[in-house]
């Protein structure tokens, strides 16, 4: 059994001051498989203190630094990419292929950011002013734990790329992914005190990250109502705040899609990281006169997923996080039942043959309203709620009748429609036809589902600061 107890501050791992001990599960066999000894407030500052120390000089770096800092990053998170799969399926459950393909991802986004930044114009002319992209200092980055080595990685490879020091607060659920992750930070021999990790709950570590007048900037991922308080808190030192928040994401089929091709994609998208999902399509929208052989096809597409070990390749779904997780799920399929929707298909209890770990059932309700509970909050879990509707004008009103608004897909035959439907949704990213996302795309949300931007030049961007430096004009001699 492990023991986390280590910060990684000024470029060598610490043992942390804190004393706080907790321990973690195997969500796939609620094992007790490590320890964490909880970071303090103290251990923050020691962090924050090291960034801020070394901004200055990692602020001057030259683009051919940054480009070469990267593509050492990229090589070192290659290597450890088994190990990132690895404890993802311990840590997390989650589901083999899934853990693979975010561990393939963290090194990609390290490869991403170096190209951004070759092409990138730092400096750029406006009239007599020189116009500067400048990083914008000591930035803070919180980490959800349903993807933490994968967010942590997007976040990183854009600050770096920008040359901001960070400082790296991951969720308490997910240490050793952090740490393994850490370790391949270390390997890339960055320069000391330009990354720092400190592992602790959001009321200490997090708290004095959003409070410090060192950081300039926090770039969070996770609830709502976490990025609201961390908002509030940053506002005294006027931080610069990226925040990536729920969703209540709609997925509109339109009624010339070939239902065939579309409802098997609509459950990926509903399903997608044992629906754990920030982005996860949890409104399946389909019209009234379509609705049986789009039940029909739900029903035979959720009854083949295979839920189980996450270390089995045949798996798509995993176990909950943790037990409080698991409740969560079991409460919102209780809730959806009490408002009168119709169960297609799971319901509450661990599927059959497995009496250990937290699994639940894959669960569609049809005939669902979208006043009910299950349609409006965000379950984050493999909970799908399908809603009928008479015409596409009703259709993109239901799919923009949610306080939030971060994805949404679209399904059509006819390509410039679903276009046409996705430019009128009120989310920051909608899919057409596809639920593979362009990791290049600007991502986030728009409502109560964030502020700012992530991934490719945008999320470069958003670590980086404009100012200009006007001059007098140019005297003409000719004049």
């Amino acid at each position: 059994m492990w023991h986390v107890n280590q910060a990684y501050i000024q470029g060598a791992w610490t043992t942390v001051e804190g004393t706080e001990t907790i321990n973690i599960l195997n969500p796939a066999t609620e094992a007790v498989i490590g320890r964490l000894t909880l970071a303090s407030r103290a251990d923050a500052r020691r962090a924050i203190a090291a960034a801020f120390a070394a901004q200055p000089e990692f602020g001057r770096t030259t683009v051919a630094e940054r480009v070469a800092l990267l593509r050492r990053l990229e090589a070192a998170l290659t290597a450890h990419a088994d190990a990132i799969r690895d404890i993802t399926i311990e840590e997390y459950g989650g589901p083999v292929a899934r853990a693979q393909w975010v561990a393939n991802y963290c090194a990609q986004c390290f490869a991403a950011a170096a190209q951004a930044v070759e092409s990138y114009a730092f400096e750029r002319r406006v009239g007599d002013a020189r116009v500067l992209m400048a990083p914008v200092g000591v930035s803070a980055l919180i980490a959800p734990w349903n993807s933490v080595a994968g967010t942590l990685c997007s976040k990183l490879a854009s600050a770096l790329a920008a040359g901001c020091a960070v400082v790296i607060k991951p969720s308490e659920l997910g240490p050793r992914q952090a740490q393994v992750v850490c370790e391949a930070l270390h390997a890339a021999q960055l320069p000391p005190g330009v990354v720092n990790l400190v592992i602790g709950r959001g009321q200490d570590v997090g708290d004095e990250l959003s409070t410090s007048s060192q950081v300039a900037r926090i770039s969070f991922t996770g609830s709502t109502a976490t990025g609201k308080h961390i908002a509030r808190s940053a506002v005294d030192t006027m931080k610069r705040v990226s925040l990536a928040l729920s969703g209540k994401s709609p997925t509109v089929v339109l009624d010339d899609a070939d239902l065939v091709t579309a409802i098997p994609l609509a459950v990926g998208a509903a399903f997608t990281n044992s629906g754990q999902a920030c982005v996860a399509g949890s409104r399946l929208l389909v019209p009234r006169a379509r609705m049986a052989q789009a039940l029909a096809l739900l029903h035979e597409s959720v009854s083949a997923l295979r839920v189980g070990d996450p270390r089995d390749p045949a798996t798509t779904i995993g176990p909950m996080m943790n037990q409080a997780q698991y409740d969560r799920v079991q409460h919102y399929i209780r809730r959806g039942k009490e408002q009168g929707a119709v169960l297609l298909t799971g319901g509450e209890g661990r599927p059959e043959g497995l009496p250990k770990g937290f699994f639940v059932r894959p669960t569609v309700f049809a005939e669902v309203r979208n006043d009910m509970d299950i349609a409006r909050e965000e379950i984050f879990g493999p909970v799908l709620c399908v809603l009928p509707y008479s015409t596409e004008a009703e259709a993109i009103a239901m799919a923009n009748d949610t306080p939030y608004g971060l994805h949404g897909y679209v399904f059509s035959a006819d390509q410039a429609r679903a276009e046409r439907v996705a430019e009128q949704l009120q989310a920051g990213n909608v899919l057409v036809n596809r639920v593979v996302p362009e990791l290049q795309a600007p991502f986030g949300g728009v409502k109560q589902s964030g502020l700012g931007r992530e991934f490719g030049v945008f999320g470069m961007e958003s670590f980086l600061e404009t100012r200009s430096i006007a001059v007098p004009a140019a005297i003409n001699p000719s004049r």
